[in-house]
């Protein structure tokens, strides 16, 4: 009896001990926690100070996105034996310069995608990778100050396609005006002394011409999210048919080092490519009237991605 209550005892003990041990533990952890957050908070305020020095601000993110799938005798289908996939990715770059009397600031969006459907029962079934989105946009903005947050300013922006139909059509804005920026991330341009630059083989539908230019451009990374919104308008002084706007966005969510989640979206309006398109789908022999900038049906033009995110 003795030894069975002495085992007891000792079997209490060594439970008491390791539930002393686990607390004690679990305090420390608590202590290493208070002790890396406070660390990382003097990381950031070092980080900031160097941030805000003048210099150049380098940094790049983006967005890739996949899916592949392969069915085999899939009968609740229409093709119950198909291989399919899509794949897209997005890089968003800018270099800027910011000192006390002028500033260079420098960006680039590239969004390109792929799409194949091959139906393994039709012999004639394109199994090709094809084109679906396509979008290349480059701008460079320098400007003199004459207040702390409003310059005179120079803009140089081009956006085209590149896998298909390279520069066909291209657009190349060139202007001078004012810049104000309100704060470090956002940046809006008038610029009423604009020259629009067409590029393309059809010179009766795409016609270059002066207007005012908008560029409206807010950049920001905080703490794990870094998102992107750039708005280009353009409105021709020659006919309204030629005005356009381009509006892209970008949103990246870290979740683990580098990589995390990307959300990609852009919207546009350009009657000029809304033409185009209905010129080289037009039938001549269907008997429809020829497609003109009145009748024909400008859509708005829309574009997303949504996948893996790696920030450079």
């Amino acid at each position: 009896m003795k030894k069975i209550l002495v085992l007891l005892i000792l079997i209490g003990v060594t439970i008491s001990a390791h539930s002393q041990t686990l607390e004690e533990l679990k305090a420390t952890l608590a202590i290493q926690k208070d002790s890396l957050k406070a660390i990382q908070e003097r990381v950031n305020t070092t980080q900031g100070k160097i941030n805000a020095f003048p210099g150049w601000k380098k940094a790049a993110f983006g967005t890739i996105g996949g899916t592949f799938s392969n069915f085999n005798n899939w009968y609740a289908q229409r093709s119950p034996n198909n291989r399919s996939g899509n794949i897209g990715f997005t890089v968003n770059a800018y270099a800027n310069l910011d000192t006390d009397y002028y500033f260079w600031r420098n960006a680039g969006n590239l969004n390109l995608s792929w799409v194949k459907f091959d139906d393994k029962d039709r012999a004639n079934d394109n199994t090709r990778w094809r084109e679906a989105t396509d979008v290349f946009n480059v701008t460079s903005l320098y400007g003199m100050k004459l207040t702390e947050t409003f310059a005179l300013s120079g803009l140089g922006e081009y956006r085209t396609t590149i896998l298909n139909n390279f520069n066909n059509p291209g657009y190349l804005d060139a202007g001078i005006g004012g810049t104000w920026t309100p704060t470090k991330d956002l940046v809006i341009v008038v610029h009423p002394l604009n020259y629009n630059l067409v590029f393309s083989r059809n010179d009766v539908i795409f016609q270059s011409s002066y207007g005012t230019k908008i560029l409206v451009d807010y950049t920001r990374q905080i703490k794990e999210v870094s998102f992107k919104t750039n708005l280009s308008m353009f409105n021709s002084y020659k006919n309204g048919n030629l005005s356009n706007w381009t509006w892209n966005n970008s949103f990246s969510y870290s979740l683990w080092k580098m990589i995390g989640i990307g959300f990609d979206f852009g919207l546009r309006n350009n009657k000029q490519e809304a033409l185009k398109f209905a010129f080289d789908n037009y039938d001549v022999n269907s008997g429809d009237p020829i497609p003109t900038f009145d009748t024909v049906n400008n859509k708005l033009q829309t574009y997303y991605t949504i996948g893996l995110s790696y920030k450079f």
